[in-house]
């Protein structure tokens, strides 16, 4: 499984969007400055993260975008499955409605090993909170200023 730049940018956004809040709402304009991605390709993906419920937006001057719910309770898992569909390696063990199913479902000797694949991706993604990653984040630019000193 390999992620798309949708999956990979959406993450990063998230979580800038989740270290600026603590003080109101975040533009876009803001967050690909600093990410270094275009403001549009921003919008796209902000779409879909606002049609799943995990960020909120607000319009006019003052406005910009918000979690919709607290850090810990937004998985990676969450965002990526928002952003890329469903994470599973092959359709024939996919949990996304309307997935292609295979013809040798009852005798596929490898289905079971897709479905291990699927199952740890799905484990390791839905354990990790966007409240780990700010955690992460902090520590990592803690360490960073404490070296230059």
């Amino acid at each position: 499984m390999k992620l798309s730049t949708k999956g990979r940018y959406g993450l990063k956004a998230m979580l800038d969007l989740a270290v600026n809040s603590t003080d109101g709402h975040v533009s876009l304009n803001s967050i690909a400055e600093r990410q270094g991605l275009s403001v549009n390709y921003l919008e796209q993906l902000f779409a879909s993260l606002k049609k799943a419920k995990l960020i909120k937006s607000i319009r006019g001057p003052q406005g910009g975008y918000m979690l919709a719910d607290s850090p810990e309770n937004i998985s990676v898992g969450d965002i990526l499955r928002a952003l890329e569909g469903s994470l599973a390696p092959t359709d024939c063990v996919s949990e996304a409605p309307g997935a292609r199913r295979c013809d040798n479902l009852d005798r596929c000797v490898t289905r079971s090993v897709w479905e291990k694949i699927r199952d740890g991706i799905n484990n390791v993604i839905d354990n990790i909170t966007l409240q780990e990653l700010i955690d992460d984040h902090t520590r990592n630019n803690n360490s960073k200023i404490m070296d230059n000193t």
